[in-house]
Order: structure tokens, then sequence, then C-alpha cells
């Protein structure tokens, strides 16, 4: 740990990984906005690094990055900034200019805000643990199975916690045989929601009432990924509970989301565009055994998924008390809307100290992976990652 004059520690350098190569690029700008926001600026020095859409790591000015506003169809990366790299060395991770000075920057931890495929999927959680380098959330197993909703569904079910009757339909099933398909999947009863298997922030999603609806929201979906979720429509309330810890999970209150959008549904538009699009009930008006039950399967959920960190849990309630679990996101939002934050915060957690025991939880997570013989025995003295090595 780097230090300054005197006994006290210099701030930790928290490297905020943001943008990314998915569909949900522009939220996870606005996540990480808030994300360095709320660092404790005694504690944490913020390092925002955005991912291009192809793949680039590119230094972001944090002035500029806190001057966003919340409409993401308005947000973008600065392609200007200094290119970087990711490299281990010993242990210690560092971000290298890719210019011809080729200065060095030391990270202590990296916070990862980027929301679906190629940063919530255990992608970059993998890169991290070869770099050597805490990170805060999921390891690369909880990441994974918690972006891919089939999985997902599978293992929550295997584990006795009640999820919405589904189906699992791969592009090359449904090229062979679409009729059989269309009828497969009438057989859940309309209406019914048709969604990509590996996305968040509601992206690719339709709600079907018919089947002359059903075939273009197949379609519609598979732009997204080549395996996607056909689910019964459940009739009930849309509640969220927030997951926080790692070994010793404890969960929020739980709050409730009332849809007031055209769509009819928790759309995109309804949660980022639309301002009248959603109302967030925090707490959700619940009575005290339906929430335990509710805080009961968050932990249980984050547990059977192999989480860590943090995740938000989503159910829907329906009105004869029966409780099921949605899904789980394990880089949940930040964003001015997102409930991850504003649960926690009504639970009495205000965002400074939920983002610094996130942190904590990432640093305490790496000590005791170091501490097995086989990260310890299999530890690279030299790597770099991504792009091009030293030299």
């Amino acid at each position: 740990m780097k230090q300054t004059t005197g006994t006290r520690a210099a701030p930790l350098r928290v490297g905020v990984l943001f943008g990314g190569r998915s569909a949900e690029h522009e939220i996870s700008i606005l996540s990480a906005r808030n994300v360095i926001a709320a660092l404790d600026p005694g504690r944490f020095e913020a390092v925002p690094i955005g991912i291009a859409r192809d793949g680039r790591w590119i230094l972001q000015s944090l002035p500029r990055l806190l001057r966003e506003k919340g409409d993401p169809r308005f947000v973008q990366l600065d392609a200007a900034g200094c290119g970087v790299s990711l490299q281990a060395f010993a242990g210690a991770a560092e971000l290298v200019a890719q210019d011809a000075v080729k200065s060095r920057m030391q990270l202590d931890v990296v916070f990862p805000v980027l929301h679906g495929p190629m940063g919530e999927d255990g992608t970059i959680q993998g890169l991290l643990e070869l770099a050597g380098v805490p990170y805060v959330g999921a390891g690369v197993l909880g990441s994974s199975v918690g972006m891919d909703k089939d999985v997902m569904k599978r293992l929550l079910r295997d584990a006795g916690i009640p999820v919405a009757p589904f189906r699992t339909l791969r592009s090359s099933d449904y090229r062979r045989s679409p009729a059989s398909v269309l009828l497969d999947a009438e057989a859940l009863g309309y209406p019914l929601f048709v969604k990509p298997a590996n996305l968040g922030s509601s992206v690719g999603i339709s709600r079907v009432t018919g089947r002359a609806q059903l075939a273009a929201a197949i379609d519609k979906a598979f732009e997204y990924d080549a395996k996607i979720l056909i689910e019964a429509a459940i009739v009930g309330r849309e509640i969220e509970c927030a997951v926080l810890g790692n070994d010793e999970p404890v969960a929020s209150i739980a709050g409730e989301i009332a849809v007031n959008h055209p769509d009819g549904f928790y759309s995109y538009d309804a949660k980022y565009v639309d301002e009248h699009g959603v109302r967030l009930h925090v707490p959700a008006a619940l009575d005290a055994p339906t929430m335990q039950r509710v805080q009961d399967l968050a932990v249980a959920a984050f547990r059977a998924l192999e989480c860590s960190g943090m995740a938000r849990v989503d159910f829907f309630l329906r009105c004869d008390g029966t409780v099921l679990v949605n899904e789980i996101n394990t880089i949940p939002g930040f964003t001015a809307m997102s409930m991850y934050p504003k649960l926690w915060a009504a639970s009495g957690m205000p965002p400074h100290e939920l983002v610094t025991r996130l942190i904590d939880l990432a640093l305490e997570r790496h000590l005791q992976r170091r501490s097995l013989r086989s990260v310890r025995t299999l530890r690279s003295d030299c790597l770099s990652l991504p792009g091009r090595g030293p030299g």
C-alpha cells in the first residue's frame, strides 16, 4: 500500500470500469458516475476507465464524467482519452498508458460497473483474477450463472427456490422447427415475456399477448443472444431486494416497482427514459412475514448462485401471497433510478457507506483467496492483459 508523510495511509486507487461492449453501455456510464460520486475521497482515489464498444480501455476525465446527466440517450465515452492496458507484475496490478511515455499507475482494487455480457458475465472477472487484482462483486462462477437466465433459473429451481414457468430456446432449434417451438411456448399461456438469456436493463424484452406477436418477439430477442427465454407472465407485484456480503450475506428491506408506462411492463424506456414511467416504493408495503420471506429468499438465491459482494434479487408477489424469484443481478444498476442503492439507503446505509463496504468486501475476499495454496502456487509473476505486454 502506498504511504504519504506521517502514518496516514494514502488513498486506495480504485479503478472504476464502465461502458463495455454490451447493449447496456450507456446505463453502465451512468452507474459509474454515481459510484464515483459516492467514493470517500479520504479513503479512495477514483481512476475512471471507460471500455469502448470495440474493447479499448480509455482513461476518462473525472470532471466530465461527473457532469453527465441521467438520460442514457445522451451519454458517451470520451474517445480522446489515453488508452491503457492492465498489467500485473508479482501480484501488483498496474495500468500502463499506451503512448510513447508508457507511464504506469498502480491499482489497489477494481470496481466493475459493467452491465450485461462481457462485463457482468464472468469475462472481466476472469481477467481480474488472472491479473491478481481485488475486484468488487461476484466471482467468475457467480457472475456467469447470474448472467445466464436459463442456467440461473435451473439452479434456483433445483435449490427449491420458486421461479416462474419458462422455456429455453436456442436459435438453431427455432430455425429447424419454428412451428413446434411456437406451440411449445403457447403451452405456457398468454401473455408471455420473451427475452434474451444473457442481457439486462430490459433490453430486447417483449410482452406478447397472442400468436401474431410471438414470432416477431422471438426474432427481436435473437438479435441480442443465441439463446432466449420464453416465460409465463406472472400477475402480481414486482418486488426487489438487495443483498450485501461474502460468506455471511444480509438482505436489505424490500422495495416495490409500480409501472406506469405504455409498454405495460418494466421496460428499458420505463426505467431510464420516461421520468414518469415507474414509481418506486421504498420500503414496499408488505406485512412482516412477507417481508421476511422475500429477504430470506434473496439470501438463499444469492448463496445458491455462488454470489459474493453484491446482488439485487427481483421477485413477483402473487395476490395469494406466493413469492417467485424472477432473476438476480450481480452488478445492479447505480443510476439515479436504481433500486440497489435506494434499498440500502432506506435500510440505513447511504451510498458512500455502501460503496466503501463493497470495496472492503472485495479486499476481504481477495485476501482470503490469496491464502489458498492453489492460488499461491499458480500465480504468474508476469501477466499482461489486455493489449500489448511490456516493451
